[in-house]
């Protein structure tokens, strides 16, 4: 039972009090502890003079009713709520494409965290690499990374592919004459399984709707 937990740790301050709730655990345990500390354990909280209660959720996001409820839950007696709040949380690094413009040349290496949108040409001897995405408008003829830390899912596309290599996670393919492709131009690669498959940027739609757009009038 909640009462057996350790969800919500109470602390004091000079401005009040301080409710600390697990952001790892279901809501309803932490209202059941809550409501057991207020009215048993800690009830004589209730019983002194005014204070406010700063609640921090940790990295827990909660919804309108629920705050209303620990809202109803503590606002009781003496208490009132001054505060409930959430830490911001971590951005995700998949969700955004940083746009970079220039040349990689060869011996050159350029590396990303996240999605990457590179205007310009990556030069054989060069690479390009991000552990999301890579869309390139310009040629790709060098080697490109995508998904360097592992993540499978990534693509990589560009206005004129014929790199050196390509490889995504860990599986590594070569030059277009070895998937049978003539055209190189407005291509994209992804994993099917273990094997690599290339086709044209008008595909690219059913696994990123948005990412057409970077390519139209090309």
């Amino acid at each position: 039972m909640a009462r057996n937990q350790h969800h919500v740790t109470i602390k004091g301050r000079k401005d009040g009090l301080v409710f600390v709730l697990d952001d790892r655990c279901p809501f309803s345990d932490l209202l059941g502890e809550l409501e057991f500390k207020l009215e048993k354990s800690h009830n004589k909280l209730l019983s002194g003079p005014l204070m406010h209660v700063h609640v921090q959720l940790g990295k827990r996001q909660i919804s309108e009713a629920e705050r209303e409820a620990l809202h109803n839950m503590i606002n009781r007696r003496n208490l009132v709520v001054q505060k409930i709040e959430s830490a911001e949380p971590e951005p995700d690094p998949f969700s955004t494409h940083r746009v970079l413009t220039g040349i990689v040349r060869s011996g050159q290496v350029l590396r990303l965290n996240g999605n990457l949108i590179f205007i310009g040409d990556v030069n054989p001897g060069g690479t390009i690499q991000a552990s999301g995405d890579i869309y390139v408008l310009g040629s790709l003829r060098g080697v490109a990374h995508a998904g360097d830390n592992g993540r499978r899912e990534s693509v990589i596309a560009a206005s004129y592919l014929k790199p050196t290599q390509l490889r995504i996670a860990d599986v590594i393919s070569r030059p277009p004459e070895e998937w049978g492709a003539s055209d190189t131009a407005m291509m994209f690669a992804y994993l099917e399984g273990e094997q690599m498959e290339v086709e044209k940027i008008v595909h690219l739609a059913r696994l990123r709707p948005y990412a057409v757009e970077l390519y139209k009038g090309e």
